[in-house]
Formats: C-alpha cells, sequence, structure tokens
C-alpha cells in the first residue's frame, strides 16, 4: 500500500527520538539534496582500523546537552548555499514528522547563522511530502489538534461521563 503524501509547508516543527531531541524547528527547502542539522565541534576519532565520528547538537535550541558518538556515518561533498562545495559528514537518523518515522540522512552543517537547525531536503521530501510555501507548522498543527481531541473525552463513547 502506498504511503499517503502530506502537505507540509515551509517551516514545521519535527522530533529526533534516536538523539533525543524534540520540538525542533525545521526549515523545508527543496533545492537542497541533502537534509542538514546544525552541529559543532565535529571531530573523526580513529583508533586503529575503526573511526568514529563525535559532534554536538545545537544546545541553544533545545537539544540535549551532551556529545554524540556514531559509527555509522560517511563523507561525502555536497554544495552549501554559496555553491561551493565542502567536505562534510552524513549520518543516519530518525525524524518524526505528522506521526510518521522516517530513517533518513542528514549531513552535519555549521548553520548556527540560521534561524532553523535543521534543513529538510529533497531526499526525504520526495514521494513523502508536497510543499507549500504559503503555509506553516502544519505537522506541529495537525499534532496539537490531536492532542485536544484526546483530552475532550467523548459523551456518546462513554455515557458514564455525563453523570459526573
Amino acid at each position: 500500500m502506498k504511503k499517503k503524501i502530506e502537505l507540509i509547508g515551509a517551516t514545521d516543527v519535527v522530533d529526533l527520538p534516536e538523539l533525543g531531541w524534540y520540538q525542533v524547528p525545521v526549515r523545508v527547502d527543496s533545492g537542497a539534496a541533502t537534509s542538514a542539522i546544525h552541529c559543532a565541534r565535529v571531530r573523526l576519532i580513529k583508533e586503529g582500523d575503526t573511526a568514529r565520528l563525535c559532534f554536538y547538537l545545537d544546545v541553544k535550541k533545545g537539544a540535549p546537552e551532551q556529545s554524540f558518538t556514531v559509527s555509522d556515518f560517511k563523507e561525502t561533498y555536497i554544495r552549501n548555499t554559496s555553491g561551493k562545495q565542502e567536505k562534510r559528514y552524513v549520518i543516519k537518523t530518525q525524524i518524526t514528522i505528522f506521526g510518521r518515522k522516517i530513517r533518513t540522512e542528514f549531513s552535519l552543517a555549521n548553520r548556527k547563522k540560521m534561524n532553523y537547525p535543521i534543513l529538510l531536503g529533497r531526499k526525504l521530501l520526495k514521494g513523502r511530502f508536497l510543499i507549500d510555501v504559503s503555509q506553516k507548522d502544519l505537522s506541529a498543527k495537525q499534532n496539537a489538534d490531536k492532542i485536544r481531541h484526546k483530552k475532550q473525552p467523548d459523551a456518546e463513547a462513554n455515557p458514564t461521563l455525563l453523570i459526573q
């Protein structure tokens, strides 16, 4: 069965459960092939034949104040916003948006000067989302509606609530 294509706005809010980072503001960018996540102090740790990647996420935007170390990563060249090629590390992690858990790639980038710590690129968007740049935070609004509906008891489903 084919997954439903969701309408997504220019910005939204996502969760990165494997990184313990929730309610993260994101910018949708159909011009970027790969999604990017802001991080700092990225360093490669080599021990014999094995290499691990250590990095910190954006604490100012609510990320956990801790280092992350991964062994599943790759090195690639990506064109930055200025059009220049730069070497970046790419990791895979899970993102939750519209209640869907999606495993995807993120390049580790310095987005300190940007308003959004995460950029969602075409590889994540393709076949899953249709972009309407006039909209904002559609996933966040949908989640808020679900929470609001859960808090309101359904009197028809449970008539004893009327008696209380």
